[in-house]
């Protein structure tokens, strides 16, 4: 058997069951990196159970959607946990090595945007990548972004995190030739209804190249810009 059909056979085998999960061992190979656990709607024993397996088949482990009992007992069970309060993230072991083709630069329209920009940071970050931000840039006061030039060049993917009317994103996909993802944010007065306002905007972005995840889906956003900056093996 060639060693790359061996690969693909091994890529879609183990997985360990308990009680309450059944945990894929093998996402890593598939995927490039292992299973992320989602914290919310399970209790700290669960989600410090799900982590122990994790690390014992692997070097990391991510952790979203935490509440604070979570990062408690995984700070409690886990010396080297990192956690981040304002993402509602814990991260765990040495993230995996990786070559790509540059940096992920997060920009968040508002202040009010940082928790889910703070999940998508995180989560990039957890994944091996280098992560660069500009907070606090959005279209009501323009010139700060168009102020940050080089940092916008640089980049490989930008994740542009927004609310309110959800514009950011269309201004950056036109000033920059690396592709966008738009993230809505449910922040916003009345009508913008939980960050559909914002959704609808970016789904119907006049610019070139933008991409658009979930409301308030900063891991969704992170774990796609990881697919486009990732360099796999034999790409020049």
């Amino acid at each position: 058997m060639a060693p790359a059909d061996a690969i693909r056979q091994l890529s879609m085998a183990p997985f360990e069951s308990l009680d309450f999960a059944t945990i894929d061992h093998h996402r890593a190979l598939r995927q490039g990196y292992p299973e992320v656990i989602y914290g919310e709607g399970k209790n700290p024993e669960q989600v410090v159970a799900i982590t122990e397996r994790l690390l014992e088949h692997g070097s990391s482990a991510l952790v979203t959607r935490t509440d604070a009992s979570t990062r408690q007992a995984l700070c409690v069970r886990f010396a080297d946990a990192v956690v981040n309060d304002m993402a509602r993230t814990v991260r765990i072991g040495t993230p995996p090595s990786s070559t790509n083709r540059g940096s992920i630069l997060i920009l968040t329209a508002g202040t009010s945007d940082l928790p889910v920009a703070e999940e998508a940071a995180e989560s990039a970050i957890a994944m091996g990548n280098t992560v660069a931000r500009l907070n606090d840039v959005g279209v009501a006061g323009i010139h700060r972004l168009l102020a940050q030039g080089d940092a916008l060049t640089r980049a490989g993917v930008v994740i542009v995190v927004a609310g309110m009317d959800g514009a950011l994103p269309s201004v950056v996909g036109g000033l920059v030739a690396c592709p966008v993802i738009a993230v809505p944010t449910s922040v916003g007065y009345g009508a913008s209804l939980g960050g559909l306002a914002a959704l609808f905007t970016m789904l119907n972005s006049c610019a070139a190249g933008v991409t658009v995840v979930n409301i308030d889906n900063g891991f969704g956003a992170a774990a796609a810009a990881n697919r486009i900056v990732r360099r796999d093996l034999g790409d020049d």
